[in-house]
């Protein structure tokens, strides 16, 4: 058996795999994370090590303990832990979505000359969520904290200290920090140098297989398990989700519809990332790499209007069931689901939500399917941007909680105009891909590719005619409105 751990935002999983890839058990613990001001998440890691220390004794209540051969881990990416000397957590852990080192942003491009110097450093352009520049912000605004920092890890690799007391991280969770050079699959050393940061405040990078540790004695006890147990280097959720569903070939992309809108591309090489509007990172398979749009708000959308429209005591069944009682299109309505700012196709994090359209005639189901669409608009808006790479989609694989509807299935195959499956893994979110890595880690797989092979499709949703060029049309209309809108976004987030 192999373990799968998933540290997410608004929850850690473990789940159970036996060596055919079978899920055997699972179990979820969910925790809130605080917004101390506007555009602000942060997280206390102890909420990670406790919702592991449960969720993983629950699996154990249905999976023998002695039968687990590894951990694989997965979890939120680009999160700043910041600790001391004495590895210990200095401050709240700041969040993947937390938007306020914009000034460091800023302050990195200048140090290294912009764009297109920084491109030619890491592959990638540098966005508030990234970890890189939390740490200048760090210096900046808290330098008592700064001052004791010794270590940065993101939040699946302090859970690797916990269980193992090493320092390490894999390729596809440090390429999210923006200080990574995908192409070498290294620490950038000369960017670190030209922002007065020392490689040793960074971890090793290895690739997602290997293993980086093994289970201690302490944290044996406190999860149920016997020590010594080897664990992987898992990675980043986003990226490890993909690979949990096979994609590691190009012609077939992911969308992932969790707290973030994903949607994601395998490569063969690694292309230059012209202008830097995607993320190009590195994937779970050697040699391979990950093409990849991520918009702040999806899930999180959907919880918002939830919220908004005071039907917390729905379900998610029940909700998506009044969405699907209004025509495609939403009756005129367009969401932009630019919540908590946006970072692809535009890196903007003072990019504002919009419901445009709205009529006496328009009631909740309206606004809950208007939301739904917008979603998948903003996924579409990342994949278009991946097509001059020379991807060809000829299917998507949903996943995340979002492919658990049958309506955002069917809005992604109209709005898509492709074959939208899911493929069984899908629901674990990144805790099914990091099981995989770990059992190609110890040998019970070759590859990832062979781990994966064998996944069988649960569902197939083919695009409705009549919808495709009512989708269409609405995602022409989508395309132009962040353009036409961001002037006033921007002076309505800056209080004018």
């Amino acid at each position: 058996m192999l373990l799968g751990i998933d540290v997410g935002t608004s929850g850690t999983k473990a789940l159970v795999v036996d060596a055919k890839g079978a899920i055997r058990a699972r179990a979820l613990e969910s925790y809130p994370f605080a917004i101390p001001r506007p555009g602000w998440a942060e997280q206390d890691p102890e909420l990670w090590w406790e919702a592991a220390r449960r969720t993983v004794r629950a699996v154990l209540a249905e999976v023998d303990a002695g039968t687990i051969r590894a951990v694989g881990l997965s979890g939120q990416m680009h999160g700043l832990v910041a600790l001391d000397a004495a590895k210990a957590v200095i401050r709240p852990a700041i969040l993947w979505n937390d938007q306020r080192p914009r000034a460091e942003v800023e302050e990195i491009l200048e140090r290294v000359g912009g764009l297109d110097a920084l491109l030619a450093l890491t592959n990638n352009a540098m966005l508030t969520g990234y970890t890189a520049p939390k740490i200048l912000w760090l210096k900046a605004h808290e330098p008592e904290s700064f001052a004791r920092l010794r270590h940065v890890l993101n939040p699946k690799d302090w859970l690797r200290l916990k269980l193992t007391g090493e320092l390490a991280t894999d390729v596809s969770e440090a390429s999210g920090t923006g200080l990574f050079d995908v192409r070498r699959r290294d620490w950038s050393k000369p960017l670190l140098d030209r922002l007065d940061l020392a490689l040793d405040l960074l971890p090793p990078a290895c690739e997602s297989h290997e293993v980086t540790g093994y289970l201690s004695a302490e944290a044996a006890a406190d999860l149920g398990l016997p020590p010594g147990i080897p664990v992987t280097g898992g990675g980043g959720d986003a990226v490890i989700q993909t690979s949990g569903t096979g994609i590691l070939k190009e012609g077939v992309a992911q969308t992932i519809i969790g707290t973030a809108g994903i949607a994601a591309a395998a490569l063969t090489a690694c292309p230059d990332n012209e202008g830097g509007r995607l993320q190009l990172f590195c994937n779970n398979a050697p040699g391979t790499w990950h093409a990849m749009g991520v918009a702040q708000s999806a899930g999180a959308g959907f919880a918002w209007t939830r919220r908004l429209l005071g039907l917390e005591g729905e379900s998610f069944e029940a909700l998506t069931a009044m969405a699907g009682g209004v025509a495609p299109g939403g009756e005129g309505l367009i969401f932009l689901p630019y919540l908590q700012g946006e970072r692809c196709p535009h890196p903007d994090p003072d990019a504002r939500g919009v419901l445009l359209g709205l009529t006496l005639h328009h009631g909740r189901a309206h606004v809950v399917r208007a939301v739904m669409e917008g979603v998948v608009m903003a996924i579409a808006d990342m994949l278009a941007l991946m097509r001059p790479l020379g991807l060809v989609f000829e299917q998507m694989r949903a996943s995340g909680g979002g492919a658990a509807s049958p309506l955002w299935r069917q809005i992604q195959a109209d709005v898509l105009g492709v074959e939208v499956v899911t493929m069984a893994g899908a629901a674990e979110g990144g805790a099914y891909g990091a099981a995989l890595t770990a059992g190609v880690g110890i040998g019970v797989w070759p590859s990832l590719a062979a781990a994966s092979a064998g996944l069988p499709v649960v569902t197939r949703t083919e695009p409705i005619a009549a919808n495709l060029p009512v989708y269409a049309e609405r995602f022409a209309h989508y395309q132009t409105l962040y353009p036409k809108l961001a002037p006033d976004m921007h002076r309505l987030a800056q209080g004018a």
